[in-house]
């Protein structure tokens, strides 16, 4: 049966975004689940136009890079009153800009963000933003993997779905989650569906054996055999040792 969202009373988790492109969202964030789940009132999505606090008739937002070099970066004065009034909108929302040199979007910290009351996200352009922005309002820095964008909307987007699903009454089930790649450490186990037999690939007989310990080990075995392969940064993190 399908799962369709729905909320526990609590006040709904909270994203605004800070973007010269307001008009990006809601995106892929309104449909599906996570679209089902803010039309049930879960969570909700703002937008706050940048170029609204720009400079002079044109609305400014960028300038020159002092010392020279390419693009174009976003200007201080323009950026601290946005982030000033989206204080004021989310005053218990931690400050977020997503951004290449940040701390890498993981499973724990979007678990650690879905918690809280919600997000602010600064969504940059160009070259990136004036770095006095970063000490003065305390940005956190998040980015979502080692590459480059044009700009932060895709990425928002990301860290926001990563906490939406994570959110109470978003899946139906809550083993869903605990099974999954990243919440155990290992990547996930290999899935398979109708049909048994598909141009001669059947699934493993022991899935369909009926006997729930066995299936419950070969998954597991599956899932570390994976990591070792693929990911075996997860196994032996760098700040841990290997014994």
């Amino acid at each position: 049966m399908p799962h369709f969202p729905s909320g526990d009373g609590r006040p709904p988790w909270r994203a605004l975004v800070l973007t010269l492109f307001p008009d990006a969202f809601p995106g892929p964030l309104g449909v599906s689940l996570a679209g089902q789940a803010r039309d049930a009132g879960i969570w909700s999505l703002d937008t706050l136009q940048i170029r609204d606090f720009g400079l002079g008739k044109h609305r400014q937002v960028d300038d020159t890079p002092a010392g020279g070099g390419a693009g174009m970066v976003l200007r201080a004065d323009v950026l601290g009153p946005a982030l000033d009034h989206a204080s004021t909108l989310s005053p218990d929302a931690p400050l977020i800009y997503l951004s290449p040199r940040g701390t890498p979007l993981t499973q724990s910290l979007a678990r650690s963000l879905a918690e809280g009351p919600g997000v602010t996200l600064l969504a940059g352009r160009f070259e990136g933003i004036d770095e006095r922005v970063i000490a003065a309002k305390g940005l956190k820095e998040v980015s979502i993997g080692d590459y480059v964008l044009a700009g932060g909307e895709v990425a928002a987007m990301v860290l926001i779905e990563a906490c939406v699903r994570l959110l109470p009454g978003v899946l139906g089930a809550s083993e869903s989650l605990t099974s999954e790649s990243f919440e155990t450490g290992l990547l996930e186990y290999p899935q398979f569906t109708k049909p048994r037999d598909w141009q001669g690939r059947t699934i493993p007989d022991i899935l369909l054996s009926g006997d729930h310990k066995k299936i419950e080990a070969w998954r597991r075995e599956q899932s570390e055999k994976l990591t070792a392969d693929r990911r075996p940064d997860l196994l032996h993190p760098p700040h841990q040792k290997r014994s």
